[in-house]
């Protein structure tokens, strides 16, 4: 990028402009990101559409087989204009009992935290996988055994040694059906694992796991942020509902504001962490990231 680009990008942020969601910039100051419909093909660009939504956080720009002098533009690009990049996704099964997938996850998550060591996004962020063959992120019968958390301790300090970052983290994301499921367990793993660049990518959704905790999910919030928060880079922003007349329960993910997650404390506890993005995802529109964002917007500034 040149020089022109670079003092346009610094006149866009010098100049806030942040039209999407003007409550979310001059109020909260929360660092907020979601996933990009539009196209870009320079930093400049990226930054314009961030900015038009009213992001301070963006997931990562590029992808792994990007150039050198490209990741270095975008992150100059990111720090001219106060984004974050919270995260560098690194979704694969490093646990699957098929070693040449276990062997191609191990591969794409090294590659994912040097990426997000070269560009200075907080984190690279995978689950710990799952024992089954087939389903990557889904339940199996081993999946919570002590072999299972000691093959989750061994691969993460691999993965971690491999690339041996100095400022970004290797994180897991707690999923219900296997290490961590909980704050607890995040503990248990932060100890065997060792290693400084381990840390935390809080999704509280994710350790929803029933109806007890579904009903007093902000207790949940709390207890994450009081054990884990100095550990914590990025998180997740959904939503859930507990899907009614169903003799087991079961739960739907929905955008935030229709679900009962209480925002009032995430944001609340976000606040003592203002560097650390708030990541909205798994919807299906521009519009539904749109109002999401408007929803925590509108919880931040109140």
């Amino acid at each position: 990028m040149n020089r022109r680009h670079f003092h346009k990008i610094a006149l866009l942020a010098s100049a806030g402009a942040l039209t999407g969601i003007p409550t979310l910039a001059s109020n909260s100051r929360l660092r907020i990101g979601v996933p990009l419909f539009e196209k870009y093909d320079n930093p400049e660009a990226w930054v314009q559409i961030l900015q038009k939504l009213g992001c301070r956080a963006a997931y990562c720009p590029v992808g792994l087989d990007a150039d050198i002098s490209t990741i270095k533009s975008y992150e100059k690009a990111a720090k001219i204009a106060d984004i974050v990049i919270s995260e560098v996704g690194a979704w694969s099964n490093p646990l699957s009992p098929d070693k040449a997938t276990a062997d191609a996850a191990f591969e794409k998550c090294v590659r994912s935290l040097q990426l997000a060591e070269e560009i200075g996004a907080n984190c690279c962020v995978n689950i710990a996988g799952s024992r089954h063959k087939e389903n990557w992120s889904g339940p199996h019968e081993e999946n919570f055994s002590e072999d299972t958390f000691d093959q989750i301790v061994e691969v993460t300090r691999k993965i971690i040694d491999e690339v041996n970052p100095k400022r970004t983290f290797f994180t897991l994301e707690a999923m219900p059906w296997i290490f961590p499921e909980s704050a607890d367990s995040y503990l248990q793993l932060l100890k065997a694992i060792d290693r400084k660049a381990f840390a935390v990518h809080l999704d509280p959704v994710n350790m929803v796991t029933s109806p007890a905790i579904f009903y007093k999910n902000g207790d949940l919030i709390k207890e994450c942020f009081a054990k884990l928060g100095p550990h914590i880079k990025s998180c997740h922003a959904k939503d859930l509902v507990l899907k009614q007349r169903t003799f087991m329960p079961q739960f739907e993910e929905v955008r935030p504001g229709l679900g009962k997650m209480d925002y009032r404390v995430f944001v609340a506890e976000l606040r003592k962490l203002p560097e650390v993005p708030l990541m909205l995802e798994h919807l299906q529109t521009a519009e539904e990231y749109r109002e999401g964002m408007t929803f925590i917007s509108e919880i931040a500034a109140s």
